[in-house]
């Protein structure tokens, strides 16, 4: 866990931005598991991975306006309900349009890494490509393990997929404060890059 020495509000920034991803962590995980053993709280799980969204579009809105917040919004649900649906294919076996699905899930990856490059001159495209598709790949793997029910490689993926959504968190903290003076001036900025 992230700890500030001081409370600041750069601090503050970057404890709402890691919690958000590690929610979207979490609910992504509990909507695999609840696709794939087909439990009953699919309906309300999937209503409450689809707030992650707008809750990360009201962290950038005051920063970057509302129409910047309603792409963002708009490319992250998009992403969530292409990951579900992907799980869903994949558990019917519906080989074709998982293949379908999953092409238009990395291109979606990839058009939000572009976007935030565009908004940030702080987050690199290449950086943000390769942390988007890193984030799918252990998010496929996950599912995929869920789906064979290999329970310790299910485990292992969620593990190593939430470690990066933290570290992406950070990455963006990283910008944002690079990005904008009434963050600077506290000058709190760690050297959060994901790790390879």
């Amino acid at each position: 866990m992230h700890v500030c020495p001081i409370r600041t509000e750069a601090c503050q920034l970057n404890n709402r931005m890691r919690m958000l991803w590690e929610q979207h962590a979490t609910w992504t995980r509990m909507t695999i598991i609840s696709i794939a053993e087909g439990l009953r709280d699919l309906e309300p799980t999937t209503a409450r991975l689809l707030r992650n969204p707008k809750d990360i579009a009201a962290l950038f809105r005051p920063l970057y306006g509302k129409e910047v917040a309603a792409e963002l919004e708009r490319l992250l649900t998009e992403h969530l309900v292409l990951a579900a649906d992907l799980v869903k294919a994949s558990k019917a076996g519906d080989c074709m349009a998982a293949a379908k699905i999953e092409r238009r899930w990395y291109a979606n990856g990839d058009e939000i890494a572009a976007f935030l490059s565009c908004i940030n001159p702080f987050w690199s495209k290449s950086e943000m490509t390769w942390m988007w598709r890193v984030h799918l790949d252990l998010v496929k793997a996950q599912a995929v393990a869920r789906l064979k029910r290999d329970y310790e490689a299910d485990i292992a993926s969620y593990d190593k997929g939430e470690l990066h959504l933290l570290a992406m968190a950070d990455e963006l903290t990283c910008g944002i404060i690079r990005q904008f003076p009434q963050f600077r001036k506290h000058g709190f900025c760690g050297d959060w890059a994901a790790v390879r």
